[in-house]
């Protein structure tokens, strides 16, 4: 061994020449720890290699050998359990750290991956899944690598950061067409004919506040008119001055307004429907106009269920697929139906122009354009889609009294232009359900009684003979996943 400098030294074994340098740590019995790196033809090349080693151990950015060894699948799983982050964002980060990333580099270290390891990877992923996931599974490597350099283990990313090259162009964005007070009326009709009154009310409340899909989902009754304010459960001290102001300003009387409470929303973890905070924690108050607290008013007393809208078969909508089950029936038009499951054949429903084929979330873009039509205060609209402002705007404005009376004549205003009467319950033909059970129900029926290994599928088409296989096996994995 030959030394050639302080602390950097080379040596030729079998034909290459090996090179060491200090890292700047010690064993615990004080001598000095070096790392080493061989295969070099020439010794000059060898001996400046450990010299930029040296150089970057110096300037603290030397990545040593040890902490390059962590191999990718125990640094992304270490890496996962270090977020503190939604349950939605977890499930998608576990999905493609377990799907995709970890299959992928199976065996490989994070200080080997090279910008064409990364490029192969996102080739790779592009091929198997759609664009939009694959942009999502690329940002979690990403995201993985940027993080691995904070902690040491590499000197960069991998990942490349795409820059923009060649002209502007925009990207495309989805024709909206403007809501009509009409087109809702006419959701709102097929709604009762496919649903029932809590269909009909459902497309009103959801036109007249904007409450995302799944916030309208979770609404029970405690947080509803005409049970809110006097029945909020919160009992933290966080909000009781909010909850002492909220009981003089809203409610049931001449001079208190009727509003919503959007206090959570339902979403599913493990495979079970649970109450979540609102999107970005967006909890708020909705005043509403006087048509749609008559029309909450009747409706709750119509039905016992805790929900608002609770579903055809009684439960949460939360637990069926609402796109497919409700959704495309009511916006697209159905044809006449004749089902075992209803006393007569329900009525075939027109589609509505303006929302056929569409999302039913435009409902909620919808609302967010009838207010800025009515000119009402940017940061009353804003807090009422539950979007965070920023700036001094953001410090110095509040929603005022004035501001909300003015939303709710606003609102009540556009539904008074239809000229229509006070809505009834059970005014349109609505379905009219014999006892039918629910699948979910009956799976769980077929397995507390023959067990997760019996013919689950005979035993549910022997009673639902509508139900599909594919059905009976999404809802039984979840089942099993949370011991029946």
């Amino acid at each position: 061994m030959a030394r050639r400098a302080h602390d950097v030294y080379t040596e030729w074994r079998g034909g290459t020449c090996r090179v060491k340098w200090w890292t700047g740590e010690y064993h615990a019995n004080g001598r000095k720890r070096f790392e080493s790196e061989g295969g070099f033809t020439d010794e000059d090349e060898a001996y400046a290699h450990g010299q930029t080693q040296m150089h970057d151990l110096r300037k603290g950015t030397q990545v040593s050998n040890r902490d390059g060894s962590m191999t990718v699948s125990d640094w992304a799983d270490s890496w996962l359990a270090s977020l503190d982050l939604r349950h939605l964002s977890i499930r998608l980060y576990r999905s493609a750290i377990n799907i995709h990333i970890k299959p992928y580099f199976q065996g490989k270290t994070v200080g080997q991956l090279s910008i064409l390891d990364a490029r192969a990877f996102k080739k790779t992923v592009h091929g198997k899944v759609g664009k939009s996931y694959a942009g999502q599974i690329v940002g979690v490597f990403s995201l993985i690598m940027n993080d691995a350099v904070k902690a040491g283990l590499r000197k960069d990313s991998p990942v490349e950061k795409e820059a923009r090259r060649g002209k502007f162009e925009r990207k495309p964005r989805e024709r909206k067409k403007d809501m009509d007070v009409e087109a809702v009326h006419h959701l709102a009709l097929n709604a009762q004919q496919r649903w029932g009154d809590a269909g009909h009310v459902f497309f009103w409340t959801m036109a007249m506040t904007g409450m995302r899909p799944a916030e309208l989902f979770g609404l029970t009754r405690e947080y509803c008119y005409p049970a809110w304010p006097k029945s909020d459960p919160r009992t933290d001290d966080d909000s009781a001055e909010e909850r002492k102001e909220d009981l003089l300003r809203y409610g049931r009387g001449p001079k208190l307004m009727p509003a919503i409470r959007v206090q959570r929303q339902v979403q599913y973890e493990e495979g079970e429907l649970r109450f979540f905070p609102p999107k970005y924690d967006s909890s708020r108050t909705l005043v509403i106009p006087d048509f749609l607290a008559e029309a909450l008013d009747l409706l709750l007393a119509s039905h016992n269920s805790e929900y608002v809208f609770p579903s055809i078969e009684g439960s949460c909508l939360g637990s069926n697929n609402f796109d497919q089950e409700y959704w495309r029936h009511i916006a697209d038009g159905a044809p006449e139906n004749v089902s075992p499951w209803v006393k007569k054949p329900r009525a075939k429903t027109e589609p509505v122009p303006s929302f056929a084929g569409k999302r039913l979330y435009l409902i909620r873009h919808g609302h967010k354009a009838w207010l800025d039509e009515d000119g009402h205060s940017r940061f009353a609209v804003e807090t009422r889609m539950g979007h965070e402002m920023q700036g001094v705007e953001a410090t110095y404005s509040s929603v005022t009294v004035p501001m909300e009376k003015a939303i709710r004549k606003a609102l009540q205003a556009r539904w008074g232009g239809l000229g229509l009467p006070a809505w009834q319950p059970g005014q349109a033909t609505a379905p009219q359900y014999l006892s039918r059970p629910s699948i979910s129900s009956l799976i769980r029926a077929v397995v507390a009684e023959h067990g997760l290994d019996s013919d689950v599928l005979a035993h549910v088409q022997a009673a639902r003979p509508d139900v599909k296989p594919a059905t009976v096996a999404r809802i039984l994995s979840r089942v099993r996943k949370c011991g029946a």
